[in-house]
């Protein structure tokens, strides 16, 4: 009966301490997560509270991004930020897209300098971005230029005619909802698009003249589509440098005296796992898990969606189908 009570009394003390071990843990992952929910809220932000230059990337497909103008506007407002380079490798993008980030880097020109490098390729809106800088940096061979505005559309008439289906439809006017898929396009219609086109295409050609000290024609001679290499672009004086981020940051400190110590820091929407301490990584990985497995049936149904659709109205991109594919 000894024996029985020892072995019940080692049964309790087991329970007690796997009981304090499974509390223990569930604290230490809670203080975890709420130590990473900290960190990603406002922590991570402890590098750009002392001097530095901000390096503002502009990768892939562009679009109009709130989250990313808004993050313009909080560099424009940091007395940390000495100097900004805007990071370019991008085929381009709608033009209202390269239209908002214009225009919020030229406010930020405004009470910083501001300078652009194009790596890989910075066409089209790229080369629109680029624009907003006060000094513009390419490699030898980056390709660049592109300058035009481009409305495509497709028509599946004939298809629709072999397999048997026939589109109608009741308009308020004829120019309403045109240009459709399921007819020819009318004189009218082509009008009205090419109107539209070159409207763009003339306030494109104008920042090109305006932001590079070119007179119209010039300007106009340029952007006739045509792709350059930085070389090239240097001849027709739409970049001011050969070289990379050296060299841009050499003109932020040879002509804007920003200090020659000073760390370059990324700024972006986007969170870097590497950069995030182990409690933070937890609470990351947490979320990733649960959220995944909300959001996977709808990035699986984007699959369906094709690539062509997902730039609206006009756009200004070299290679439209090619850049779809392209990805920061």
């Amino acid at each position: 009966m000894a024996v029985d009570v020892d072995a019940l009394v080692d049964r309790r003390r087991l329970r007690r301490k796997v009981t304090f071990w499974r509390v223990a843990t569930f604290l230490v992952i809670a203080i975890a997560l709420v130590a990473g929910i900290s960190y990603v809220s406002g922590v991570s932000d402890l590098s750009k509270r002392s001097a530095h230059v901000a390096r503002i990337p502009i990768e892939g497909v562009i679009i109009e991004d709130r989250k990313t103008l808004k993050m313009i506007e909080k560099i424009a407002k940091s007395e940390a930020v000495k100097g900004v380079v805007i990071s370019i490798n991008s085929p381009g993008g709608s033009t209202t897209g390269g239209e908002a980030l214009y225009e919020a880097l030229r406010e930020l020109a405004e009470k910083k300098p501001v300078v652009a490098e194009i790596r890989t390729v910075g066409t089209s809106a790229g080369y629109m971005v680029a624009l907003s800088a006060d000094h513009i940096v390419a490699r030898y061979n980056t390709i660049t230029g592109s300058i035009g505005v481009l409305f495509q559309y497709g028509n599946i008439e004939k298809l629709l005619d072999t397999v048997g289906v026939k589109m109608e439809a009741v308009k308020s006017a004829p120019l309403k909802a045109e240009p459709d898929f399921y007819s020819p396009t009318t004189p009218e219609t082509r009008a009205m698009l090419d109107s539209m086109v070159q409207d763009s295409y003339n306030w494109f050609v104008g920042l090109v003249a305006e932001r590079r000290d070119l007179d119209a024609a010039k300007a106009k001679e340029l952007a006739d589509g045509r792709v350059l290499t930085g070389h090239l672009a240097l001849d027709e004086k739409l970049i001011d440098a050969i070289g990379g981020e050296d060299k841009a940051i050499d003109w932020l400190e040879s002509e804007k005296g920003v200090k020659a110590d000073l760390p370059v820091v990324t700024w972006t929407t986007k969170e870097n796992i590497e950069e995030l301490p182990f409690s933070a990584r937890i609470s990351r990985e947490f979320g990733k898990g649960v959220g995944s497995t909300l959001l996977n049936p709808i990035n699986d149904a984007k699959g369906l969606i094709p690539r062509g659709l997902t730039l609206d109205g006009l756009v200004s991109v070299w290679q439209a189908s090619d850049a779809a594919d392209n990805k920061p």
